[in-house]
């Protein structure tokens, strides 16, 4: 192309067309990486667990342990199931334990377009009954995965038997936290801009960078679907029905009495968090509120941060098999 610039394009003409010449290279080459990124990844990595049929989907689900009530476990935006790993390792030592990508994400099928709460909370409905698995359940919601979990158990209240908010979303998040419709308003558009830039390679670049914090093989595997074209379109479609999900997730008004700890990351908090946790807990009349000093991100990767996640689930496990009320942490 720069050839045919220079013979078919006089004087200083051609000089602007260059700059477009090497943009497109960059985007093929970028192109190339991921293409073959994909492919490696897909030799690698071999899923753990089972991949369920739900009705013309398959979805990924990966159960460890036994023992009950089962623990099903909800990942927040970006987070794929090897995430869960040190949660999972731990937990099913005691008992049974799962960890699911939703549909899109990790080793499960896409779906046809962006889904919201209800639609999530369908599909994780049906892939449990397939699985066979049995509830009642304790769910256990990361970030944006706590507004699923609350869609979840309004949906299907007589499913749930406890619940672990891990610095949850809140359903009132577009109204408690005074920063959030603005930073909502500027990331949207920036945001659906991920599934070009992961086509041209630009997560493959992070990739050479990040460090999930996770023991090998969750490391890799996650940040191999972080990284992905495909995990960020995914992003991308979330994040565009957040405000139908949160407005879905505010349909639970109570648990009742049955055992609800939330866990609350102190690093970094935005303001008006403290208050919309404390929302949270007055879900349940059997509730505990836990502060980490940690941020985030890290109650699951970090080894220490996730030993207190770890302590919650069990808290919430053994009141269920009890019948008593949460022990003050």
């Amino acid at each position: 192309m720069v050839i045919q610039l220079r013979r078919a394009l006089p004087g200083r003409s051609r000089w602007l067309l260059y700059p477009v010449v090497g943009l497109l290279a960059v985007g093929a080459v970028g192109g190339m990486v991921e293409s073959v990124a994909l492919a490696r990844d897909q030799r690698t990595y071999a899923m753990p667990g089972t991949s369920h049929d739900i009705g013309g989907r398959r979805l990924h689900l990966d159960c460890t342990g036994s023992g009950g009530p089962t623990v099903v476990l909800e990942s927040g935006l970006g987070e794929t199931s090897p995430a869960w790993a040190r949660i999972t390792t731990a937990m099913s030592r005691t008992t049974r334990v799962c960890a699911y990508d939703r549909a899109g994400q990790g080793w499960s099928d896409d779906a046809p377009g962006p889904q919201d709460g209800l639609q999530i909370a369908a599909d994780l409905h049906t892939l449990l009954d397939v699985a066979g698995e049995k509830g009642p359940f304790v769910f256990g919601g990361h970030s944006t995965g706590g507004a699923y979990a609350m869609t979840y158990a309004a949906r299907y209240p007589a499913e749930v038997a406890g619940m672990v908010l891990l610095d949850s979303a809140s359903p009132d998040q577009f109204t408690v936290l005074p920063a959030f419709p603005g930073f909502y308003a500027t990331a949207r558009p920036v945001i659906a801009l991920l599934p070009t830039l992961g086509r041209l390679g630009a997560g493959q670049l992070f990739g050479m960078v990040a460090d999930p914090g996770l023991p090998e093989p969750a490391a890799a595997q996650a940040l191999a679907f972080q990284t992905s074209a495909r995990d960020m379109r995914s992003q991308s479609g979330e994040f565009s029905v957040y405000p139908r999900v949160f407005r879905q997730a505010r349909a639970l008004t109570t648990l009742g009495e049955k055992p609800l700890v939330v866990l609350t990351a102190t690093d970094g908090q935005q303001d008006g968090w403290p208050v919309a946790q404390d929302r949270l807990v007055a879900l349940s009349s059997n509730s505990s509120h836990r502060l980490v000093p940690a941020t985030h991100d890290a109650l699951l990767p970090d080894r220490h941060a996730s030993e207190s996640s770890v302590r919650a689930i069990e808290d919430i496990v053994r009141s269920v098999r009890t019948g008593t009320q949460l022990a003050t942490p």
